[in-house]
């Protein structure tokens, strides 16, 4: 299946988080945080603005971004647990050197 956004919405997959902290002490799964970094798997044609123009999405497929611990709303896709959120609700893009 696949998912097409609409509007000013994007899909974000959540990236794993570490199981192991640097000194080697394992975190179980229950005790872990969900992580607040994702990949960007789709992305919406984008929003209209006033003079009913769409504008394109700062983000494109592929990017890393940040995002705050409760945005978006989850979504179960043939087994994969994604996030549907808008792009307001997006803090950055995490860009590798």
């Amino acid at each position: 299946m696949k998912l097409r956004p609409l509007h000013d919405r994007v899909i974000v997959k959540r990236l794993e988080n570490e199981t192991k902290t640097a000194s080697g002490i394992v975190i179980p799964e229950t005790a872990a945080e969900k992580p607040d970094q994702g990949e960007v798997v789709a992305i919406g044609p984008g929003r209209k603005n006033d003079k009913g123009e769409v504008m394109a999405l700062n983000v494109k497929v592929g990017d890393r971004v940040l995002f705050g611990k409760y945005s978006g709303q989850t979504v179960k896709v043939e087994g994969d647990e994604l996030l549907v959120m808008k792009e307001d609700d997006l803090f950055a893009v995490v860009e590798m050197k």
